[in-house]
């Protein structure tokens, strides 16, 4: 059994395709077909089921996927103790970010990562699903830390570290009855109609915890998934719109209130996940980050 084998058996049962796993893997589809079915009749049994739409793990797949991360995860450190040891850094670091992080300056943050570890390799994902399916991947290994928002408790297996936060402030059009106002209770907004994130998203979790919290119902009716364009969407009258301050540092075109009676507190956190420790790269992106300040 050889760990590209395994690798490689990860990265399809992550996929579920081959032609993904291949991409991700920067090899040829065959390639991978290949080393699957030699490990298949190595260990003398099937772990895929393989269909025209996407591939499934069958039992012993599923019993084989955690060991095979485990033996993938063990030998990363025993490379990571070599590096330390010749004196430099090597290896992959796998970030998951948020669509909009301008409360962290990421580009600035991972440029210093890369001028102290140039042997290192930074790979970024967003997820469409928001801090949610960041934590997704991160409980299945296919993220090594991720730049996250989640109110409230932390999701089981991540540990959470603050980084930053900003407050959510209520965006309208110029001819809202709500303009010439600087404030207004979170009960007065009551079945009016919201531009939001999808659910998932942290700013969005942030303004339904609020709603719930007080008892109001609240309509969204456009969902988007980059913030910076609620002022646009507000801008043109088709809703309002809780954005965070960050957001609203310029916002011609529309009249921003402060929500009274709720905590619309918009956090920024470093997820890690608490299964398994990071490696020797992803410690030292852990300690850069989290010596960041609001």
């Amino acid at each position: 059994m050889e760990l590209r084998q395994l690798e490689y058996f990860v990265a399809v049962a992550e996929e579920q395709h081959f032609t993904r796993a291949a991409a991700r893997l920067h090899v040829v589809q065959s390639a991978v077909s290949a080393a699957v079915k030699a490990l298949e009749r190595e260990l003398g049994a099937r772990l895929l089921d393989r269909n025209a739409k996407r591939v499934l793990l069958t039992d012993a797949g599923a019993a084989l996927l955690p060991r095979a991360r485990a033996a993938l995860d063990a030998a990363r450190d025993a490379r990571d103790a070599v590096a330390e040891v010749r004196g430099g850094l090597r290896g992959t670091v796998r970030i998951g970010v948020m669509q909009s992080v301008r409360l962290i300056d990421l580009p600035a943050l991972l440029g210093e990562f890369h001028r102290r570890h140039p042997d290192v390799l930074l790979r970024t994902t967003a997820a469409p699903s928001g801090s949610r399916g960041l934590v997704e991947a991160l409980a299945e290994r296919r993220l090594d830390v991720a730049l996250v928002s989640l109110p409230g408790a932390a999701p089981s297996g991540v540990t959470l570290s603050e980084l930053a936060t900003s407050e959510l402030a209520l965006a309208v059009p110029p001819d809202h009855v709500l303009c010439g106002r600087t404030s207004v209770g979170i009960a007065e907004l009551a079945g009016l109609d919201f531009i939001d994130s999808p659910v998932g998203y942290g700013n969005r979790s942030v303004a339904d915890r609020a709603f719930a919290a007080a008892g109001v119902r609240r309509r969204v009716t456009i969902e988007i998934t980059d913030i910076a364009t609620g002022v646009d969407h507000v801008r043109h009258g088709l809703g309002i719109a809780l954005l965070p301050r960050f957001v609203l540092d310029d916002p011609t075109g529309v009249h921003v209130l402060t929500v009274t009676g709720a905590d619309l507190t918009w956090p920024v956190s470093l997820a890690v996940p608490t299964d398994r420790p990071p490696g020797a790269a992803a410690r030292a992106l852990i300690s850069l980050l989290a010596g960041t300040t609001p």
